[in-house]
Protein backbone atom coordinates (compact mmCIF):
# COMPACT_ATOMS: atom_id res chain seq x y z
CA UNK A 1 0.00 0.00 0.00
CA UNK A 2 0.99 3.47 -0.55
CA UNK A 3 -1.09 6.74 0.77
CA UNK A 4 -2.24 8.48 -2.75
CA UNK A 5 -0.66 11.64 -4.32
CA UNK A 6 -2.80 14.65 -2.93
CA UNK A 7 -3.12 14.26 0.66
CA UNK A 8 -0.71 15.69 3.45
CA UNK A 9 -1.18 15.66 6.91
CA UNK A 10 -1.01 18.63 8.65
CA UNK A 11 -1.46 19.77 12.24
CA UNK A 12 -4.26 22.26 12.83
CA UNK A 13 -5.11 24.20 16.69
CA UNK A 14 -2.96 20.96 18.12
CA UNK A 15 -5.86 18.13 15.63
CA UNK A 16 -3.64 15.92 13.00
CA UNK A 17 -6.00 16.55 9.82
CA UNK A 18 -5.29 15.41 6.36
CA UNK A 19 -6.13 17.73 4.01
CA UNK A 20 -6.45 17.11 0.08
CA UNK A 21 -4.43 18.98 -2.95
CA UNK A 22 -6.07 19.73 -6.08
CA UNK A 23 -9.59 20.07 -7.38
CA UNK A 24 -10.23 16.38 -7.86
CA UNK A 25 -9.43 15.32 -4.61
CA UNK A 26 -11.50 18.09 -2.35
CA UNK A 27 -14.17 16.43 -0.61
CA UNK A 28 -15.68 19.10 2.01
CA UNK A 29 -18.42 16.64 3.17
CA UNK A 30 -16.19 14.84 5.46
CA UNK A 31 -12.89 15.84 7.20
CA UNK A 32 -10.36 13.18 8.18
CA UNK A 33 -8.71 13.36 11.81
CA UNK A 34 -6.24 11.13 12.98
CA UNK A 35 -5.67 10.11 16.45
CA UNK A 36 -1.55 10.82 17.90
CA UNK A 37 -1.30 6.65 16.45
CA UNK A 38 -2.10 6.96 13.48
CA UNK A 39 -0.80 10.92 12.39
CA UNK A 40 2.42 8.47 13.97
CA UNK A 41 2.09 6.12 11.29
CA UNK A 42 1.43 8.37 8.54
CA UNK A 43 4.60 10.26 9.41
CA UNK A 44 6.52 7.07 8.92
CA UNK A 45 5.48 5.79 6.07
CA UNK A 46 4.36 9.10 3.86
CA UNK A 47 6.10 8.43 0.45
CA UNK A 48 6.95 4.91 1.27
CA UNK A 49 5.37 1.36 0.32
CA UNK A 50 4.06 -0.45 3.48
CA UNK A 51 1.99 -3.05 5.09
CA UNK A 52 0.23 -4.06 8.07
CA UNK A 53 3.22 -6.13 9.38
CA UNK A 54 5.05 -2.88 8.87
CA UNK A 55 2.70 -0.52 10.71
CA UNK A 56 2.36 -3.16 13.64
CA UNK A 57 6.13 -3.21 14.32
CA UNK A 58 6.51 0.13 14.06
CA UNK A 59 3.55 0.77 16.39
CA UNK A 60 5.31 -1.45 19.03
CA UNK A 61 8.68 0.12 18.23
CA UNK A 62 7.16 3.64 19.22
CA UNK A 63 4.59 2.57 21.71
CA UNK A 64 3.98 0.11 24.82
CA UNK A 65 1.66 -2.66 22.99
CA UNK A 66 2.03 -6.24 22.38
CA UNK A 67 2.38 -7.22 18.70
CA UNK A 68 -1.23 -9.07 18.09
CA UNK A 69 -2.85 -5.52 19.17
CA UNK A 70 -0.68 -3.59 16.99
CA UNK A 71 -1.26 -6.16 13.81
CA UNK A 72 -5.00 -5.99 14.95
CA UNK A 73 -4.59 -1.67 14.66
CA UNK A 74 -2.74 -1.58 11.64
CA UNK A 75 -5.10 -3.50 9.66
CA UNK A 76 -7.92 -1.22 10.84
CA UNK A 77 -6.51 1.74 10.29
CA UNK A 78 -5.31 0.39 6.62
CA UNK A 79 -9.17 -0.41 6.38
CA UNK A 80 -10.28 3.07 7.57
CA UNK A 81 -7.15 4.71 5.45
CA UNK A 82 -8.62 2.53 2.57
CA UNK A 83 -12.76 2.91 3.06
CA UNK A 84 -11.81 7.11 3.14
CA UNK A 85 -9.36 6.68 -0.08
CA UNK A 86 -6.31 8.01 1.14
CA UNK A 87 -4.32 4.40 0.44
CA UNK A 88 -4.54 2.42 -2.32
Amino acid sequence: MKINQGFELRVICGEAIVVAHGKENIDFSKIISLNESAAYLWRQVEGKDFDAALLAKLLTEEYEVDEATALRDAEKTMADWQETGLIC
